[in-house]
């Protein structure tokens, strides 16, 4: 019991420094126009008819969007005929190579297509608003790859309340969105969801091909150009940015839970301090409470663990009950990551990814010594166990005058 507590309050001092940060947060993106359109927008897309619609009229009434490029990956709805229908390009995008996963595969040939040289990328279910595209490209005159951190649009108690257990998690593990001072590349983090970059920078660093074989491809992206020397920023626009990911709790467990441990992207020795962290500092003072024995560093996390229920309000877009019941869900979060990382999810939507390309690893920043192909070349086999497919470490991109 003695070492419990001992390594529970290493624990405590872990979260306390990585909160502590939340004080000196970048200021949230504010709305931006630019002075000419001059961005194309990329949306991979595989069946995406449902959740397409909002996200491609938001994106094609943006004055500061020159283009709205569609990357149909595969499809097997209508997800091709309603983005042509609402005015964007489409493109048929080839066959999934061996060794690659999907979405990257699709950004990958929507970024070889685009015309802009600033491009952002959206997921199907992202809600830009108006200066989201501007601020973006603004955010790149001091960072080479910037990512978003939106709002989130989650109803329902059951599922509002898993979906803020789960984001507790990151911030325990990562500390708060927007940190003044860039955390190492091992610690960098991103939204997926929203990105953007300059066109040519990525080319040249052949950036989706090296993390081709990641399931966790933001953050694959993030940590292997963070190791390139590129400055990447993790912004707050949740005043511009919501993302309806889910429509029930059991959405949120299966979908959100299975990314959310970051198996593929961590060392194992980091993966197991994180997954200590969570249990020691959010699951076990909940468990000790509901046994009615615990002891004073529990009530402490306790209490921060609802001050930062509070702060998480502001994540969602109709913040409810939910939130503030989240801390009692961090022991069902705490377990979600521990199964997430020990029987890691292989397939997604219709499609199973070999065991290697799941087992590869980022470690601390080092690369390989394979270039990653471009659409046109034949890649090589996936990542075995333990790999790192990052092709050469490219030059950080230089801010001209151009930006």
């Amino acid at each position: 019991m003695r070492l419990l507590n001992a390594l529970q309050a290493v624990a405590a001092v872990a979260v306390a420094v990585r909160l502590a940060g939340g004080r000196r947060r970048r200021p949230a993106l504010a709305p931006v126009r630019a002075a000419s359109p001059r961005v194309s927008v990329v949306i991979p897309a595989r069946d995406e008819e449902a959740r397409l619609g909002p996200c491609l009229s938001a994106a094609l009434a943006d004055p500061d969007v020159a283009e709205v490029l569609v990357v149909d990956d595969e499809s097997r709805d209508g997800t091709a005929l309603l983005a042509a229908g609402l005015g964007a390009k489409v493109l048929t995008g080839a066959p999934l190579p061996k060794g690659w996963v999907g979405k990257q595969w699709a950004l990958q040939q929507g970024v070889e297509a685009a015309g802009g040289e600033i491009v952002v990328t959206l997921d199907a279910d992202a809600r830009p608003a108006p200066g989201l595209f501007g601020a973006l490209a603004a955010a790149l005159d001091e960072y080479d790859l910037v990512s978003a951190g939106p709002r989130f649009v989650c109803e329902g108690t059951a599922e509002q309340a898993l979906h803020a257990s789960f984001l507790a998690t990151l911030v325990y593990r990562f500390g708060p969105i927007g940190p003044a001072t860039p955390p190492p590349p091992h610690r960098a983090m991103a939204n997926g969801q929203c990105t953007a970059f300059r066109r040519t920078a990525m080319l040249d660093a052949h950036g989706f091909a090296r993390v081709r074989g990641h399931m966790a491809d933001d953050v694959a992206m993030a940590r292997t150009l963070a190791a390139d020397g590129w400055a990447v920023g993790f912004l707050d626009a949740g005043g511009l940015l919501e993302v309806d990911m889910h429509d029930s709790a059991a959405g949120v467990w299966r979908e959100w839970g299975r990314s959310l441990s970051l198996r593929d992207v961590t060392a194992p020795d980091r993966q197991a301090a994180d997954l200590a962290v969570i249990w020691l500092a959010a699951a076990l003072p909940v468990l000790r409470l509901v046994t009615g024995r615990p002891t004073r560093l529990d009530l402490c996390l306790l209490a921060v663990r609802l001050l930062l229920a509070g702060a998480l309000r502001g994540s969602y877009t109709r913040p409810g009950p939910g939130v503030l019941l989240s801390p009692l869900l961090d022991p069902l979060a705490a377990l979600r990551l521990t199964q997430a990382t020990l029987r890691p999810v292989r397939d997604w939507r219709g499609r199973a990814y070999p065991a290697a390309t799941v087992a590869s690893r980022l470690g601390s920043g080092t690369t390989g010594t394979r270039p990653g192909p471009g659409p046109g070349t034949a890649p090589g086999p996936g990542p075995g166990p333990g790999q790192v497919t990052t092709g050469v470490r490219s030059a950080p991109p230089g801010r001209s005058a151009a930006r």
